[in-house]
């Protein structure tokens, strides 16, 4: 592979229909970056690809792992690069397309991730016990001795990663600040970024719209047939929480549909600051499609 085009922005902004339009013209599949479209059964949830979509362009890591898989973004960047290599399925193609809003995945597959060790079940059975029976605030205090450098740096509130730094601690012996080196890794692909973004409010409207439409689409539905499994990771996400809480009856269905408007918001501002801070993204509006285009014309010729 030649080129890998990552096609990147907010979530609602409109990524997938341009995805596709840009996938037609090169006669390439789309690698999907969006790590919660990865599991089965909760496409309504995580504006997954249509089945018509899927039909139109064939997609990759869309509904692969079951919702109790462990998945991560050092196994997104190792199954993606095997995918590409010149031994890969994909690796004989000159173009590739790569489509998310992950900020950790896209930074996976463009810089590399740190050789971090794969916890075993065992030492991950113990940490979520302990997490249920002490609660984060003791292994916050835990973390603090066994890794004080990275306890500095780290959101203590982020439970999955204090628990993940522990785990490290743990099962290997070493910190996990001993682990990450974040050294860039050299790929022999050249990589293109194109980041899409609207006005502020467009872009809230559209947030807001998307929510309702998932409402419609039986998102109460899909959230009440994967409840069984709520303290999977997977689950751990916009959408699912808020609408776990109103099954719970912690808050009513009104006020479960603001809340995840307003999170998708949240989150939303986090992307963008996130992605703002790559001077090699090439930013478009959705409605410029010629530009886009026209880009990627101008570095296929260049290859």
């Amino acid at each position: 592979m030649k080129i890998l085009f990552v096609l990147l922005g907010p979530t609602a902004v409109g990524k997938t229909e341009i995805c596709l339009k840009i996938a037609q013209r090169l006669h390439a599949p789309v690698i999907n970056a969006d790590s919660r479209q990865i599991f089965d059964g909760i496409p309504i949830g995580t504006a997954a690809p249509t089945a018509e979509q899927l039909s139109a362009v064939k997609h990759y890591f869309v509904g692969r792992c079951k919702l109790t898989d462990y998945y991560s973004a050092s196994r997104f960047e190792e199954e993606v690069m095997e995918l590409i290599s010149p031994e890969g399925e994909l690796g004989a193609l000159p173009y590739g397309i790569m489509s998310g809003g992950s900020m950790m995945y896209i930074d996976a597959v463009c810089n590399g991730i740190d050789d971090i060790p794969t916890i075993d079940e065992e030492t991950r059975r113990l940490m979520k016990q302990r997490l249920e029976e002490e609660g984060l605030e003791r292994l916050v205090e835990e973390l603090r001795i066994l890794d004080p450098e990275y306890y500095a740096i780290v959101d203590r509130k982020n439970i999955r990663r204090v628990v993940h730094a522990l785990e490290i601690c743990y099962m290997t012996g070493n910190t996990y600040t001993s682990y990450r080196t974040n050294e860039k890794k050299q790929r022999d692909f050249r990589i293109v970024k194109i980041g899409l973004n609207r006005d502020r409010n467009e872009l809230y409207n559209r947030i807001n719209q998307r929510v309702i439409q998932m409402i419609s689409q039986g998102l109460e539905d899909e959230v009440r047939k994967v409840y069984p499994y709520k303290g999977v990771n997977a689950l751990n996400t916009v959408g699912y929480r808020e609408m776990f809480d109103y099954i719970e009856g912690k808050c009513s269905r009104e006020e479960a549909i603001e809340k995840i408007q307003s999170n998708t918001r949240r989150y939303c501002r986090k992307q963008l600051t996130w992605f703002k801070r790559d001077p090699d993204i090439h930013w478009f509006t959705p409605d410029d499609l010629d530009g886009i285009m026209r880009l990627i014309d101008k570095e296929i010729e260049s290859a």
